[in-house]
């Protein structure tokens, strides 16, 4: 398990990098091929589509050819991808190769996932938060490593810096080995019955379709399919447009407004180091409720602060509130549903990235049209939103173990 976790967790850093590459690079992407925002804008969606077509294709790529494998496959795209990003094809072209590396890094998104999820039964939020920590760092360290390629004048080399890591991540895939959790990985090639008897106790999604289908259980999705998409288009509206609503409403510059959203990942990535412990403790559905109500307060104060000092408090402590949403939310649905692991989590990765594209859109306008506080108003009324469908889920959650409990 220890392996799994640390090639999960060097996978997650990868994607981290891959995700902020091009919006680290972009004012001198755009210099480069003298293009507006506008392209730029189009460059990021083109991404996300490929993004969102990965995620939601893994299920089935992964039924069809096994998880190693098509991890692999996702991984040796994400690599071509970025290879072809630093020979600056024509603008034309990098619409495809941003197609192709949003494809890759969202279908390894889902599938480590996925096996995770369904392969480690105890502990799992602890696990999830930590894949999710290592994705943070690399979301973190890139804007970082572009910044000083960009100062030297060697700023192409940053997408061969996610090649190499994407080799590394490879080859660890293709020679490790997970004892049982080889057969949840390699399902073709463990076909005699201990193993697939190990397969099953792990719950292994691909064979245990009878404990439910996301069909049987479409209005517990859905409330949990429009959960990941209001509270990832919070988080990224937030790591968006923090810095401008500083600037209106605090009069900072731009170096210190940028601040902002470090200070918001710093807090994010630290509360994940904890975040799953805390859950598996006192229960993944108690967690989703109380940070969501936690989210909801502080985005509701966010409009009335005044000052810089407790402007960047509130920032931290809602990166703090909102550090184990997701994965842990990822975690408490694949509960809530057993034997669905594999469709639900592409589902709800896929919401996640729709609400994470759409939302900010909403916001900016917002921004335009009405300026930082109606703005900041807005995401407060998201995650009151959100707090709700928490309250909605812990309390189903609630009723289906008292169910259990009477039948028994």
């Amino acid at each position: 398990m220890k392996r799994l976790l640390w090639i999960g967790s060097l996978s997650y850093f990868l994607i981290g990098l891959a995700h902020v590459v091009v919006g680290s690079l972009l004012p001198v992407l755009l210099e480069h091929y003298g293009r507006n925002y506008t392209d730029g804008g189009s460059l990021i969606f083109a991404q996300f589509s490929g993004f969102l077509v990965g995620v939601l294709l893994s299920p089935w790529l992964a039924r069809s050819f096994g998880k190693r494998r098509s991890l692999v496959f996702a991984l040796l795209l994400l690599c071509a991808a970025e290879v072809l990003y630093s020979l600056l094809p024509p603008w034309g072209w990098l619409y495809a190769v941003g197609a192709a590396a949003g494809f890759g890094f969202g279908m390894v998104e889902t599938l480590i996932g996925t096996i995770i999820i369904s392969g480690i039964t105890q502990g799992t939020g602890a696990a999830m938060s930590r894949l999710e920590v290592f994705f943070g760092i690399g979301a973190l360290a890139m804007p970082a490593i572009a910044s000083q390629l960009i100062a030297l004048g060697w700023w192409r080399l940053a997408f061969p810096i996610i090649s190499m890591f994407a080799a590394v991540t490879i080859i660890a895939w293709l020679r490790g080995s997970f004892g049982m959790l080889d057969a949840v990985l390699d399902p073709q090639e463990h076909r005699d019955n201990s193993l697939k008897r190990s397969t099953n106790s792990l719950k292994s999604p691909t064979e245990k379709v009878s404990e439910g289908s996301p069909i049987g259980n479409w209005k517990l999705l859905t409330l949990f399919i429009v959960f990941f998409f209001i509270y990832v288009g919070t988080e990224m509206s937030l790591a968006n447009f923090l810095p401008s609503m500083f600037i209106e409403r605090l009069g900072l510059t731009q170096a210190e407004a940028a601040l902002s959203v470090t200070c918001f990942w710093l807090a994010m990535a630290t509360g994940r180091l904890f975040a799953g412990s805390i859950a598996d403790r006192y229960g993944y559905g108690v967690f989703v409720a109380l940070s969501s109500l936690a989210a909801t307060v502080l985005l509701c104060v966010f409009p009335l602060i005044k000052g810089t000092a407790g402007a960047f408090v509130l920032i931290a402590l809602l990166g703090l509130g909102m550090s184990g949403i997701f994965s842990i939310a990822l975690v408490f649905a694949s509960k809530m549903m057993p034997g669905t692991e594999e469709s639900t989590t592409s589902l709800l990765i896929g919401a996640g990235g729709v609400g994470g594209a759409l939302l900010p859109l909403w916001l900016g306008n917002s921004m335009d049209r009405g300026g930082a506080v109606s703005s900041a108003w807005l995401l407060a009324g998201f995650t009151c939103i959100l707090c709700l469908l928490g309250g909605i889920l812990y309390a189903l959650y609630v009723r289906k173990k008292r169910l259990q409990t009477a039948s028994s």
